[in-house]
């Protein structure tokens, strides 16, 4: 393995919910196909020269990099940087559930929307639109253990809002409805916050008349189109989430998510975060590939489905 990489063990690997089309036709380079899939837990089978934080045999979880072959085959080559230790409280299911939605979470609240910073004369409230996503389940945990926002998850089903509620949303509202008018009648204010996760077109014009003067919105779907104009008057800052842009172009602060994961770990071993997974598959084989792709793509799947074991 090359310096700054090392071969990992796979154990098992997950399929993110709904992942971005963007993403998807970038596992094709023209030149082939490539291996898919992300999240993966596994076990550190070698190490390059270069290598300082890991070494043969211990088990990590990361996301990777959409810029090489992915995680659904049992050897991977991975940047150590972009690596952390696998939460010593969870198998290697739960934890291979973790990493892109944590990095993403975190890297939209923390590094986009610097949420820590409040808006003037805003209500100190974040607007979670697909509250129960696998994205949406880990940044309303995150809020609600790291900050001291009041969290406004969307969701439209009995099951889906009591789920919301459990990964710690202060309300929940009906995304199916007209959002604003909903947030209105909760009677905080205008939220400082929104972080749209999916149907970002569909809610847009909600998400202008309902977040606050010098507001902070962020998202991570990929509309056919998206005009900002409507934010001017307001002077709304808008920011695109894709966790992948460290690892694709080997930012300065790459290390950044090398080093998220270790807090995810913290905070998982502590008690304070609880991992997404909702599905099982085993094993990881042809089959079970197209099965997972399948429930994803019907777009009834909560949060996370994981692949397991080789035959």
């Amino acid at each position: 393995a090359a310096a700054s990489r090392f071969a990992v063990s796979s154990k098992l690997s997950s399929i993110a919910a709904r992942p971005s089309p963007n993403s998807q036709s970038s596992a094709r380079t023209g030149e082939g196909w490539r291996t898919l899939g992300w999240d993966a837990s596994g076990v550190v089978r070698a190490v390059g020269p270069g290598v300082t934080s890991f070494r043969p045999g211990d088990e990590v979880f990361y996301a990777g990099s959409i810029a090489r072959d992915g995680t659904n085959s049992e050897l991977h080559l991975v940047d150590e940087r972009i690596v952390g230790a696998k939460p010593k409280s969870l198998d290697w299911a739960e934890s291979a559930a973790l990493p892109l939605t944590a990095i993403t979470a975190w890297e939209a609240l923390f590094d986009r929307l610097d949420v820590r910073k409040a808006v003037p004369g805003a209500a100190n409230a974040l607007v979670m639109i697909g509250g129960v996503g696998g994205v949406g389940s880990i940044a309303t945990q995150l809020a609600r253990q790291l900050t001291d926002l009041a969290v406004i998850a969307t969701a439209s089903r009995r099951e889906t809002q009591d789920w919301a509620r459990g990964m710690g949303a202060h309300h929940v509202v009906d995304h199916s409805q007209p959002l604003s008018h909903q947030i209105e009648e909760l009677g905080i204010g205008a939220p400082a916050f929104v972080f749209s996760t999916t149907h970002t077109d569909r809610h847009f014009g909600d998400i202008v008349e309902l977040i606050a003067p010098q507001g902070r919105f962020a998202l991570i779907d990929d509309p056919a189109t998206l005009d900002a104009m409507p934010f001017k008057r307001k002077s709304v800052s808008l920011y695109w989430e894709l966790m992948f842009s460290r690892p694709i172009f080997n930012t300065a602060d790459i290390g950044e998510q090398g080093r998220l994961l270790a807090e995810v770990e913290r905070l998982v071993d502590a008690g304070q975060l609880r991992t997404t997974l909702t599905e099982r598959l085993s094993p990881i084989d042809a089959a079970n590939l197209k099965r997972a792709h399948a429930m994803i793509e019907s777009a009834a799947t909560r949060c996370k489905v994981v692949l397991e074991g080789w035959g």
